[in-house]
């Protein structure tokens, strides 16, 4: 591959990990429209470069939880009985994810459910405290199970870490906003490995990929995102306790709205 392309990488990287600390989200809502970008570059069909950018995304996401974690946790911001409580939901929706309808839809599919529900979390973090609301508890073990079998479903349909889903559900739910970003980091991090395995496994017999592929997961791009984002997540999660971060997710929407355009654009463009 080329040095730039390297480069690239590594910058995408030290972005996605910043974002992923600070804010609980943004790892694979940032990585997947790049990734896609970068793989239609080598000569992939858009079909199989949105594929393979959804499942190295995720896989990335791996290495970020583990940094970001570790952050979150030292400043008491993990809430673990939260996490036990959906990790078997989790587990269930991702298997269900990677080793089913990941691999029965086409990336053109892939590509428009991503632009449209990172549109859609756009508009929700732009609206966040527009309106106050109502506060409940979290809901008993069935309820746990179902919120977290749609976390991880969802999440390994769009290469993400979960927190669009997570974050705003415990807030709403009476967790405090950091600790419901910490705990988020710690979700992540069973979404993205039971979603990767069951994407390398999902790829394996896909024909057309690069070279230095493991299923659909793109090994130089994961290697160079990896090794620069657990740089800076610890980095994002520090300042996520010091900066107005909810001016940041404003920004951070402004960005969203211009990667779901681009990755609506791309489904839109793979079928024609």
């Amino acid at each position: 591959m080329p040095e730039l392309l390297y480069l690239e990488l590594a910058l995408l990287g030290l972005c996605s990990g910043f974002l992923a600390g600070l804010l609980g989200v943004g790892g694979g809502m940032v990585l997947v429209p790049f990734l896609t970008y970068f793989l239609g570059r080598q000569g992939l069909s858009a079909d199989l470069a949105v594929k393979m950018a959804i499942a190295t995304a995720m896989a990335t996401i791996v290495f970020t939880s583990l940094s970001s974690l570790r952050a979150h946790h030292r400043r008491g911001a993990v809430r673990w009985e939260i996490v036990r409580s959906l990790a078997p939901g989790i587990a269930t929706g991702a298997l269900l994810a990677s080793l089913g309808v990941f691999a029965l839809l086409r990336g053109k599919s892939l590509a428009l459910f991503f632009g449209l529900f990172i549109g859609f979390t756009a508009l929700r973090m732009l609206r966040s405290g527009s309106r106050p609301g109502t506060m409940r508890a979290l809901p008993g073990a069935a309820g746990l199970f179902g919120v977290g079998s749609a976390l991880g479903f969802i999440s390994g349909l769009v290469g993400a870490g979960g927190a669009f889903i997570s974050v705003p559900f415990m807030t709403r739910r009476g967790v405090a906003m950091h600790q419901a970003v910490g705990t988020s980091a710690a979700l992540g991090l069973p979404i993205a490995i039971v979603n990767a395995a069951g994407l390398v496994f999902t790829g394996s017999g896909d024909p057309g990929r690069p070279a230095y592929s493991l299923g659909y997961l793109w090994l130089p791009a994961l290697l160079a995102i990896a090794c620069c984002s657990v740089l800076t997540a610890p980095l994002g999660a520090r300042a996520a306790h010091r900066l107005p971060v909810a001016q940041l997710k404003r920004i951070f929407a402004m960005l969203l709205f211009t990667l779901a355009g681009y990755m609506l654009w791309k489904g839109w463009s793979a079928g024609s």
